[in-house]
């Protein structure tokens, strides 16, 4: 009995000193795992793009795509601006305090004062600024003298023409004022063509064209020094035969069936078709389309400045800055101006390939695809005695808004010329006195 207690015993004793040692074994790996020193994982941040890119979102995209290879911890949520213009897809970010960290710009007053109020970054001693034209530096300039965006491209509206077609209709000549261009109209419908196609359903290219150089022939030309400080000031008068002039313009192509059927419904993408494919001889677009439209099907195409000018006077251009970027005074603002230098330095090309836009830079890396003829016409142009820019340029944001319905209702027949330049001017005297640009 004495030895079989023992022998238990002694079993004990061993299972407890095995338990022990696995338990110190254990122990020493746990501490040894603690040790090993797990690979560090870089911090990641997320920029906001809230951009205006009705015809290049997909490289919008292949441009964040590209930055973020480059930049592994920065990534970009590219959101698209939609609407007719910047800046009602801004007023509702500024007014909750949701500014993204990177946005589409426009050169007015409007920006330059948000600049101002040191809600935009300072660019003036990045490199970007220094390479933008110092023709365009002014555009991006505030009051105060921040430097508050990059321009997106130089540009102009032009007339794109289709060639073939101009000769169908024996038309020799490019017209140079606007009568003459009626008369180009009346030959290319006489000759069973469409003569223009025009975007209704996106007015905001009714503004850049028609309306833009209507306002720079009959408008500013009667105030070549100091138009644009009379509309800060609210002292330009715009109800009277000029002015109404810019939306009689408007009718009067229309309502002589000088433009597609539908041209009411037709919107931005459909009105690019419907020159590039060959069913209309011309239409007014931007040299920011001039990728598709430069290129149509089977046909050559040619360009001249949109000639809305009087016979006895000489052509005023309608050329500036380009919509363009801005980066916000966010905690990200660093990793913004990061993005900014890539958009203009290595992705500069995957946008400017596609649109072959007029490039707002200096000099560029990379292989810029430009026609020759937009490059000639441009230079010519922003040589000349007096030019202005786009309408975005220099209407008060307010009255950007409320221009694109008033050029609809005009084509509509809901309102005159008459009763549409008197709105404009008193939306201008309004901003004016309000100060609200």
């Amino acid at each position: 009995m004495v030895f079989t207690k023992t022998r238990k015993t002694a079993a004990a004793c061993a299972t407890m000193c095995a338990a022990l040692v696995l338990s110190c074994l254990l122990s020493a790996c746990n501490q040894s795992d603690a040790n090993i020193s797990l690979p560090y994982a870089a911090q990641q941040t997320q920029l906001t793009a809230l951009v205006w890119a009705p015809d290049w979102s997909q490289q919008m995209h292949e441009i964040a795509d590209a930055f973020h290879r480059e930049h592994p911890d920065i990534s970009v949520d590219v959101q698209f601006m939609i609407g007719n213009s910047v800046e009602e897809n801004l007023k509702p970010k500024i007014a909750t305090h949701n500014l993204p960290d990177i946005i589409s710009i426009n050169p007015n007053a409007y920006a330059a004062e948000l600049a101002d109020q040191g809600l935009l970054a300072e660019l003036g001693k990045t490199s970007t600024w220094d390479d933008m034209r110092e023709t365009l530096k002014s555009d991006w300039t505030s009051p105060k003298g921040r430097h508050f965006g990059i321009s997106g491209g130089v540009a102009a509206p032009l007339v794109y023409y289709n060639r073939e077609m101009f000769r169908q209709a024996g038309i020799t000549k490019l017209p140079t004022n606007f009568e003459q261009f009626l008369a180009v109209c009346a030959a290319l419908k006489k000759a069973g063509l469409t003569p223009m196609a025009w975007t209704g359903a996106f007015p905001n290219l009714l503004a850049n064209g028609p309306f833009s150089a209507g306002f720079a022939n009959a408008v500013a030309v009667r105030y070549p020094n100091d138009w644009k400080a009379r509309i800060a000031n609210g002292t330009l008068t715009l109800n009277d035969a000029a002015a109404v002039d810019i939306f009689a313009k408007m009718k009067r192509i229309a309502e002589r069936g000088y433009l597609q059927r539908g041209y009411m419904r037709t919107g931005y993408d459909e009105g690019i078709r419907w020159f590039a494919e060959g069913r209309a001889a011309m239409t007014i677009q931007g040299t920011w389309s001039a990728g598709e439209l430069m290129h149509g099907k089977g046909f050559s195409t040619g360009i001249f400045i949109p000639p809305w000018n009087a016979p006895h006077q000489d052509t005023v251009p309608v050329i500036g800055s380009e919509t363009g970027f801005a980066v916000c005074e966010t905690r990200n603002k660093e990793a913004a101006l990061k993005f900014l230098a890539f958009l203009y330095g290595k992705g500069f090309a995957l946008q400017q390939n596609k649109r072959q836009n007029i490039s707002p830079l200096k000099q560029h890396g990379d292989v810029q695809i430009n026609d020759p003829q937009i490059v000639d016409l441009v230079e010519h142009a922003m040589h000349a005695p007096l030019t202005t820019g786009p309408y975005y340029s220099y209407l008060p944001t307010n009255t950007i808004d409320m221009l694109h319905p008033l050029l609809q209702d005009v084509l509509f027949n809901k309102k005159t010329p008459q009763q549409a330049a008197l709105a404009l001017s008193r939306s201008i005297h309004n901003e004016a006195r309000t100060e609200n640009k």
